[in-house]
């Protein structure tokens, strides 16, 4: 499995300590790692409200790192389809794409990006959760918008993110292909995997099933230092297990010393199991494992570590091991 390519995910953590122009300095940085270290593509994800994630528009991200860089594609991971309108973020994207030739994705997820319902509400200008119904019309009118009316020349390349069967299922039936969030939902993995590609249907956009699998990714030389360096992530998640979406993204030292309770270790050991993380060995192994399991035809890394060089380190990491992969 270790001819399938790598791509990597920005999340954009904000760490404590630090200042959002900071995470965005680093940001820039990353981008130029990766095409380095020869990743196929980088995306980046929207969030707002958050102490340990930036409020960073992916189109801004986009827009910054294309013009620091020269081969690696870039785009959304995504942008949220009910925070915006779809003749909006096809403009976008497709000023992006004929900026930058070849090189730009769109990958559109449905999520509000908050766990506050006030902002969720005020980023859809009062409106509640889209429904279904809401959510594919979106998304097709994204699309269309895309072909019809600000079609510059090249377009941007098409992602439906999904996080449960109902996300794969809209992303076989408007055939496009699909980003599984594994590192969100790890128990819907090969359900919603196996649905798609038995409900794809071939479209202009893609002719085939393609599955690209986002896994939360974290190597060192060492299985405790990967361990250690995974920590602060762990503190986050274990607020949102709480319901608090207060929690900011502490160092590793203060999340060495965070007092979980025990159900609260063994959800997160029980995520930790079904994502990669450890000594190299054992994250190509893992990586190799799912990338079998589900026939993923790329894997994204996520990798929400405190300092930017360690983070950059486990790319790096995991690319040597990976094997040469044509980017």
């Amino acid at each position: 499995m270790l001819d399938i390519p790598l791509s990597a995910l920005e999340v954009a953590m904000v760490q404590t300590g630090t200042r959002a122009v900071d995470t965005l300095r680093d940001t820039a940085a990353f981008a130029q790692e990766v095409e380095r270290l020869g990743y196929r593509r980088l995306w980046y994800a929207e969030h707002h409200h958050s102490p340990a994630i930036g409020a960073f528009p992916p189109v801004v991200l986009t827009a910054h790192a294309a013009a620091s860089t020269s081969v690696i594609r870039l785009g959304s991971g995504g942008v949220l389809a009910p925070n915006h309108a779809p003749i909006m973020l096809a403009e976008q994207f497709g000023t992006l794409a004929a900026l930058h030739e070849d090189r730009i994705d769109l990958g559109v997820g449905r999520g509000p990006g908050t766990f506050d319902e006030g902002v969720a509400r005020a980023l859809r200008r009062g409106a509640g959760p889209a429904s279904d119904a809401e959510y594919r019309d979106d998304v097709a009118a994204i699309l269309s918008f895309l072909v019809e009316e600000v079609a510059l020349g090249p377009l941007p390349e098409p992602w439906l993110l999904a996080s449960s069967v109902a996300g794969a299922s809209l992303a076989a039936a408007l055939g496009l292909p699909v980003a599984i969030a594994h590192h969100i939902r790890p128990d819907n993995t090969l359900t919603a995997v196996e649905g798609y590609r038995a409900a794809f249907t071939p479209s202009r956009w893609c002719e085939r099933p393609r599955v690209l699998l986002c896994v939360e990714t974290v190597c060192a030389p060492t299985q405790e230092e990967a361990v250690w360096r995974a920590g602060p992530m762990n503190v986050v998640k274990a607020g949102l297990l709480k319901g608090l979406s207060e929690v900011p993204f502490p160092t590793p030292a203060q999340a060495a010393v965070h007092p979980f309770t025990e159900q609260e270790r063994q959800a997160l050991d029980g995520f930790r199991a079904q994502q990669a993380v450890g000594a190299p060995g054992v994250v190509v192994e893992r990586l190799a494992h799912l990338a079998g399991e589900t026939g993923a035809d790329e894997l994204m890394l996520t990798t929400p570590v405190y300092d930017l060089r360690d983070r950059v380190g486990s790319y790096e990491l995991v690319r040597k091991y990976w094997g040469a992969t044509a980017p």
